[in-house]
């Protein structure tokens, strides 16, 4: 079922919108309320009549982007593809999310912001987690996973590895772009968990994607 933002009207909505955005490119910790009032062209005055402060701005920013993205995630669902096309299309959202984000974001998040840092870990164990478990069970029914996962444990194994996306230490992004690392924890997993039929399947599809670029 589709999620709904709190009834908000179309400034706030656009405050929230346009603040994401500034906290993912330029980090959160070193940018000020009045840096996002001059990015977004309005007043101080105006920002405070919307939230309380930068952590208000960031936790409503972030609730905004979860319902956003959830809705995404809700359209490829019901286009009712196979588990791996399921997955591969999902997983351009997500990149498509990441990619720019700065280094930052989630040390900041981490050290500066915990209701923030709640939220993001909120979504993933509740609504990823459940995505993956379903994603896995009907791969198993169509033949392109192995029927014999054991769900739960992969699906946490899965979170682990997106926490490690962010790592500094271990993916220096002076090296590494957010997009690749992505995207070759999602080829990872998917080899990690399909059939014989499913790798072949996989396989297939990327050759095609390659063509097509």
């Amino acid at each position: 079922m589709k999620k709904e933002l709190e009834t908000i009207d179309e400034k706030h909505l656009e405050i929230i919108q346009g603040a994401l955005k500034i906290f993912m490119t330029l980090g959160i910790k070193s940018v000020t309320m009045d840096d996002v009032a001059s990015n977004l062209g309005i007043s101080k005055k105006t920002l405070y009549k919307y939230v309380k402060d930068k952590s208000d701005l960031l936790i409503q920013s972030v609730k905004g982007f979860q319902v956003h993205e959830y809705n995404l995630i809700l359209e490829v669902i019901d286009r009712k593809l196979n588990a791996i096309d399921e997955s591969y299309e999902i997983s351009k959202i997500v990149m498509n999310h990441i990619s720019d984000i700065h280094p930052s974001v989630m040390f900041d998040m981490q050290r500066h912001y915990p209701g923030a840092m709640r939220l993001f870990e909120e979504y993933k164990s509740e609504t990823v987690y459940n995505w993956l478990l379903e994603n896995m069970e009907r791969g198993m029914k169509e033949g392109y996973f192995r029927n014999n996962l054991n769900t739960e444990i992969i699906a946490k194994f899965y979170l682990s590895h997106m926490d490690q996306c962010f790592n500094q230490e271990m993916f220096p992004r002076a090296k590494f772009s957010m997009k690749d690392i992505y995207l070759e924890m999602f080829r990872y997993h998917i080899r990690g968990i399909a059939s014989e039929k499913g790798v072949e399947f996989l396989r297939e599809k990327i050759k095609k994607e390659k063509q097509q670029s």
